[in-house]
């Protein structure tokens, strides 16, 4: 670049000494310079017009002959074409590589913009979605593909959980919708047919409700058998621990029959629970007497914190999984251990029960895993403390069924804390009596 300023610098000098000595020799110095200026002026206007017929012939030519700053000019510019090419080769190949290999996929892949119009999609969207790549790229998703729930999750934009819809091709498969965003402002849908998996679970859970109810028979008619056996009269001590242990295993199984009821029964009914107005408050107040009721180990109970504030749901589910979590601190804490129980409502409008004991507490590793059915950290001591392995997963689908979430702190050894949250849009503030903590 250095040596195309001296060229330009040598020509401008050139020019200049051959004005001023045709001055001298012939005078009108004046217009000798005026001359010479109108020179440098027309080099300049005849590279500036290589150069627009240059660029107008495309990339397929070579670069214009020439020599100064002009020639460093064309040269430059070449090579940065040449990379811009280079590089959209590359992201072209890219982008022609990530067609193949998504319309290669079983699932239907559409890439969206940020107001979910389609830009592309692969050939299983079209069949999945009756979609055509001729009519409806560019159309809004929720315009193609008619369903509420789409619709609702579009609007949403929380797409951390994928949905479940109806093919638009097929009433009678099931299609489970998620969004990916990435980029700038776009995004990824995949679709899948899970009408299969679906199938599966429905089996899984009708396969569980039918044998629950069938063990639920001969579990009554032996626990009775047992209780007339125990209360007929005094046993001979070698009776007497085996039908305490019978007793014992009978109301074992009995109680998991009922939680596997009661979680088949939460699987099968509709995602969201009715709109009564569960009175909280007096609920949590009977879960804690009959939690004392039944704590045989003297643990130290307390109801903390217990605001006037009702929570639009199900009054037995709402029962069954704040009990089920009191009842989990009792099993899990040592005899004499702390317990305490707390309601109250959150800044945001929404309202959380909590229970936090002083018990054994869970590991980090094992805190993803709780809430799925028959998960135990420890079978033994679940077995020895009367665990089902079904409590928790009953709270976590009564909270989906509320629109809550479940939150668990823990730290070996010094205890647990489950933190039921639920939104501003399931709360009710009421005028009510304040309940008695203790």
């Amino acid at each position: 670049m250095r040596k195309a300023w001296l060229a330009e610098a040598y020509f401008l000098a050139g020019l200049l000494a051959l004005a001023l000595l045709g001055g001298w020799l012939f005078g009108a110095t004046g217009w000798w310079l005026s001359a010479a200026l109108l020179a440098l002026l027309g080099r300049h206007f005849v590279q500036l017009r290589k150069l627009e017929r240059w660029l107008g012939r495309g990339r397929q030519r070579n670069p214009p002959e020439s020599w100064g700053i002009w020639g460093e000019v064309f040269d430059d510019y070449f090579r940065l074409q040449k990379r811009y090419y280079k590089r959209k080769k590359r992201l072209a190949k890219v982008i022609r590589e990530f067609r193949e290999s998504t319309a290669a996929m079983p699932d239907g892949s559409l890439v969206l913009d940020g107001e979910h119009r389609m830009l592309w999609f692969n050939s299983a969207a079209e069949r999945l979605l009756c979609l055509s790549s001729k009519r409806d790229l560019g159309q809004p998703l929720a315009n193609l593909v008619r369903s509420p729930t789409l619709a609702a999750y579009l609007e949403a934009r929380a797409y951390d959980e994928p949905i479940i819809i109806r093919s638009p091709a097929d009433e009678t498969r099931s299609l489970s919708a998620r969004l990916i965003p990435y980029g700038s402002n776009q995004y990824l849908a995949l679709f899948r047919d899970v009408t299969k998996i679906l199938g599966l679970q429905a089996m899984r859970r009708d396969f569980v409700a039918n044998a629950s109810h069938e063990l639920r028979s001969p579990l009554t008619v032996l626990a009775g058998y047992l209780e007339s056996l125990a209360e007929d009269g005094p046993l001979t001590e070698e009776w007497r621990e085996p039908l305490q242990e019978m007793q014992r295993q009978t109301r074992r199984m009995t109680s998991l029959v009922e939680d596997l009821l009661e979680l088949s029964r939460l699987e099968t009914e509709d995602e969201q629970a009715g709109d009564q107005s569960v009175a909280v408050p007096a609920m949590i107040r009977r879960i804690f007497d009959d939690s004392r009721l039944q704590d045989s180990s003297g643990h130290d109970l307390h109801l903390t914190r217990c605001e006037p504030v009702n929570v639009l749901g199900a009054e037995n589910e709402l029962y069954s999984a704040f009990s089920n979590l009191v009842l989990n601190a009792i099993r899990y804490t040592p005899a004499g251990g702390r317990i305490e129980v707390s309601w109250w409502r959150e800044d945001d409008g929404g309202a959380s029960f909590e229970v936090a004991d002083g018990g054994i507490g869970i590991e980090e590793r094992h805190l993803p895993f709780i809430t799925q059915r028959f998960y135990r950290i420890d079978s033994a001591r679940s077995r020895s403390k009367g665990g089902t392995g079904l409590g928790l997963a009953i709270v976590k689908h009564v909270l989906q069924r509320h629109g809550a979430r479940l939150e668990v702190e823990s730290t070996p050894g010094q205890g647990s804390t489950f933190r039921c949250r639920f939104p501003a849009d399931r709360v009710v503030v009421v005028s009510a009596p304040p309940v008695a903590l203790s």
